[in-house]
């Protein structure tokens, strides 16, 4: 017997779950692919060293997978902020979809299950350097204006991609200061938007 699907009942076929280390090499080809020729080689970079720097634990990496096939994928990494460094704080870097199925949900599906995720383990701030078009669907609001500094500074005419997100209602307003991020995260190329 065959059973037609539509491609919306397709899309609940799709799983988010954290990611294994056999997960690897799929995950990183999407964020290759995802980013391109140009900035592909660097983020693929990146990612290993995070998800192998002990200053990035306790970290959180989801995949999306489809039909066995891991289409997206995004990673929190711990932070910590300087005023307050016991305080649980995560950057999100980076998010990726191979880019076939861009622009259909996966990649706030991953955002929102790990905010969720990152929530329930009692997360309290969560800060991104992104499209300040994208993010704020998420809940992110500018993180400058509230009182916290990006690791590196961020030039004034995108001061908006820097971004924070409250897990924990009323942080904010109660803590401020400079992020402080994961040894391998902590130069300037990886804060210019």
């Amino acid at each position: 017997m065959v059973i037609m699907c539509s491609e919306k009942e397709l899309a609940i076929l799709m799983i988010i779950r954290e990611s294994t280390t056999m997960d690897l090499p799929a995950l990183l080809d999407v964020e290759r692919q995802a980013f391109g020729k140009d900035e592909g080689p660097v983020i693929v970079k990146l990612v290993q060293e995070l998800i192998n720097d002990p200053t990035a634990k306790p970290l959180l990496s989801l995949v999306a997978v489809e039909k066995n096939r891991v289409t997206g994928h995004v990673l929190f990494t711990k932070a910590s902020l300087d005023a307050c460094e016991d305080m649980p704080v995560s950057l999100l870097a980076p998010v990726a979809v191979l880019p076939q199925v861009q622009k259909s949900g996966i990649g706030g599906k991953l955002i929102s299950k790990g905010l969720q995720l990152l929530s329930d383990r009692e997360v309290k701030l969560v800060f991104v350097l992104g499209h300040p078009e994208y993010y704020p669907r998420f809940g992110f609001r500018p993180a400058g204006a509230l009182g916290f500094e990006p690791p590196y500074p961020i030039p004034e005419e995108i001061a908006g991609a820097w971004m924070v997100r409250e897990l924990s209602p009323g942080v904010i307003g109660k803590v401020k200061g400079k992020v402080l991020c994961a040894d391998s995260l902590d130069r300037p190329e990886y804060w210019r938007e």
